[in-house]
């Protein structure tokens, strides 16, 4: 059967993430959904990366399978159409080969996790930044953020229920800048354990503070022990941000 592959942004606020859930309403389901409605073949659209609730996406990829061919074009129009009211946007359809695959075939996959270092509430980036009050050193933080580039055990920063087999990833990038009040965290590997941004950034934002020093974040870190970590930073503050297909 024809494959397509799909490239999405949007808000997960209001979603239990990306993956059909019973708790909930998810953005597969919705996308899903839309599908059936305009090419009436019910079918499953695998995403590259399972983002969870709250967490928003730039650039989330897909694909999915039809009995027929039909124009790209014409289905981008049909999804962003059905999808509303639900902050859903898909920017890009294409055909691709049979044995293209969202999530296996994906080479690196990118996020980026926005802190909006100020006092004064977040009103126009509610609920789409971790607003800390406290001030964060962000240079401090980047020499922390260094020492977990490479293969390492990442158990300090795996979620409890974490299903992967292992805790050993190879983290390609780590760049903490500011701008103004914003402080972007950009991460990048091919694959990354449950939670696994979430916690490097909550724990990076105890050295940003000045409650760990970056002897402590790597003890911490060395320990493989999540109860050394620091806390889960909010998930309204990460974006799946990209995925590359080529090494």
């Amino acid at each position: 059967m024809p494959r397509y592959k799909m490239t999405i942004e949007y808000d997960g606020t209001n979603f239990v993430g990306w993956q059909r859930q019973k708790s909930g309403l998810s953005i597969q389901q919705v996308l899903e959904e839309a599908l059936e409605k305009f090419s009436h073949t019910q079918t499953l659209i695998y995403g590259a990366g399972r983002t969870d609730a709250g967490v928003h996406a730039y650039a989330q990829v897909a694909h999915f399978d039809i009995p027929y061919i039909m124009d790209a074009f014409k289905m981008q129009a049909a999804f962003n159409a059905l999808v509303r009211p639900y902050p859903i946007g898909v920017l890009k359809i294409e055909p691709v080969s049979d044995d293209f695959h969202a999530r296996f075939s994906a080479k690196k996959r990118s996020y980026v996790y926005i802190i909006l270092n100020r006092r004064t509430p977040a009103v126009l980036d509610f609920n789409r930044v971790w607003q800390e009050g406290r001030h964060l050193d962000e240079k401090i933080m980047q020499k922390a953020a260094l020492l977990l580039l490479g293969k390492h055990d990442f158990s300090t920063f795996r979620d409890s229920e974490c299903q992967a087999k292992s805790p050993i990833k190879t983290l390609d990038e780590f760049t903490i800048s500011r701008r103004g009040d914003y402080i972007f965290c950009f991460v990048k590997a091919k694959s990354f354990l449950h939670h696994q941004v979430r916690n490097m950034v909550g724990s990076l934002s105890l050295v940003g503070m000045g409650k760990w020093s970056v002897k402590d974040f790597q003890q911490a870190f060395l320990a493989n022990d999540r109860t050394r970590g620091g806390p889960t930073a909010p998930a309204q503050g990460l974006y799946f941000q990209s995925v590359s297909y080529e090494d």
